[in-house]
């Protein structure tokens, strides 16, 4: 018998060993687990097993042997995902086992193992006990280093994205008496999909637009500064809005893999002139305000980025504009909720608008988000927000 009780412990000592040097060897999960299986088969004797852990919020078996059904397709039953720590192996009439135990780390339930043995495991127990839980803290740890090294991995292309955005906007706006342009953008989460941009053409002429991508965060971000980086290489070599706008929509199925869009308002103004040029495709309604009729620049084409070649183009002239002020938007100022999931609406927004021409555009944008904050209460933006004023004094 005392030779039997230390062969016992001399398996129990190189079983050990192995899975701490698989462990140290960053063997993979699969790896792990093939070595906690054959070790019970050999070392134990255990003829039955099945090893649960948490997967996605799910619990579901990792390991399963002996027993007359696959039990890697059934779940775990609900009174066992809440077994207390430190109970040890105790008995169960789960399927074709007698005996199950828990597995915890800190706090945290890692496992439930049920257990059949062809022999009362007796002084074992400390043994199975304890090379569970090196293997399952080994494969909770692993998780861990991974969701660590995923985060630190989007952190990283965060900082990227957020470095790219800053690059869209346009470093200065004008403020002189015959042009000023402001811009407001709030971003929903970090980076966001919106842009705005003013591109000087000639010492007559400039372009304004705003654009929307569809979908959020760094993928949206990305596309956009595609766009920006198109549309500028563009203006450079033609003034012809349709020309760049089928363009810009041919660079951006090819990006966007037919799956994103993007909406898009542009507009040449020349002051010598005083014609304006338009183009909306399948963006927002752009108001444009001149004394006290307002207009609707609605006209162009659809969205960017789902049809290649658009199904329809035009462009808008509006001639004879002096004094004027246009205002563009993202539909996250129209689509904000208040807590009777009623959105601040265009009507709204245009009520403000129709005021008096502005003298100041940071206290209009100021005037529009008092407005929305009210409006909203205590409901959060739940998409990015830009504003894009422009006030012409052409006399």
């Amino acid at each position: 018998m005392k030779e039997t009780s230390l062969d016992i412990k001399d398996l129990q000592l190189n079983a050990l060993l192995e899975v701490t040097q698989a462990v140290n060897n960053n063997l993979p999960e699969d790896d792990l687990l093939k070595i906690y299986k054959f070790t019970l088969l050999a070392d134990l004797k255990i003829n039955k097993l099945a090893l649960y852990t948490q997967q996605g919020g799910e619990w579901v078996c990792r390991v399963n042997f002996g027993t007359k059904e696959d039990l890697f397709g059934t779940g775990l039953p609900d009174e066992y995902k809440e077994l207390k720590n430190s109970l040890g192996i105790i008995e169960t009439s789960f399927n074709e086992f007698d005996s199950v135990f828990p597995v915890y780390h800190k706090s945290k339930l890692l496992s439930v193992v049920f257990i059949q043995s062809e022999t009362k495991l007796g002084v074992q127990n400390r043994f199975l006990n304890a090379l569970t839980n090196i293997i399952l803290v080994a494969i909770e740890n692993k998780r861990l280093a991974r969701q660590q090294m995923e985060q630190e991995a989007y952190r990283r292309e965060l900082e990227i994205a957020k470095k790219v955005q800053n690059f869209l906007f346009p470093k200065e706006l004008p403020k002189i008496e015959r042009l000023q342009i402001e811009a407001f953008y709030l971003p929903h989460h970090d980076v966001g999909g919106d842009y705005y941009d003013y591109i000087q053409i000639d010492e007559n002429r400039f372009l304004a637009c705003i654009a929307d991508v569809s979908g959020k965060g760094v993928p949206a971000a990305l596309l956009m500064s595609n766009f920006q980086a198109s549309l500028r290489a563009l203006v450079r070599q033609t003034k012809d809005l349709k020309e760049i706008v089928t363009e810009l929509n041919h660079t951006t199925f090819v990006s966007g893999n037919a799956e994103n869009f993007i909406t898009f308002f542009a507009g040449i103004y020349d002051f010598k002139t005083k014609n304006l040029e338009y183009i909306n495709c399948g963006h927002n309604e752009i108001i444009l305000k001149n004394g006290n009729d307002v207009v609707l620049l609605n006209d162009g084409t659809t969205v960017l980025g789902m049809f290649d070649p658009l199904p329809f183009i035009e462009t808008k002239q509006i001639s004879g504009l002096e004094e004027f002020f246009i205002f563009a938007y993202t539909d996250g100022l129209t689509e904000t909720f208040n807590e009777n999931d009623e959105d601040f609406g265009f009507d709204r927004l245009l009520h403000i608008i129709k005021q008096d021409c502005p003298k100041d555009l940071s206290d209009l944008h100021d005037q529009i988000l008092d407005a929305l904050n009210e409006f909203k209460g205590d409901r959060t933006y739940h998409d990015d927000i830009t504003m894009l004023s422009c006030l012409i004094q052409n006399k």
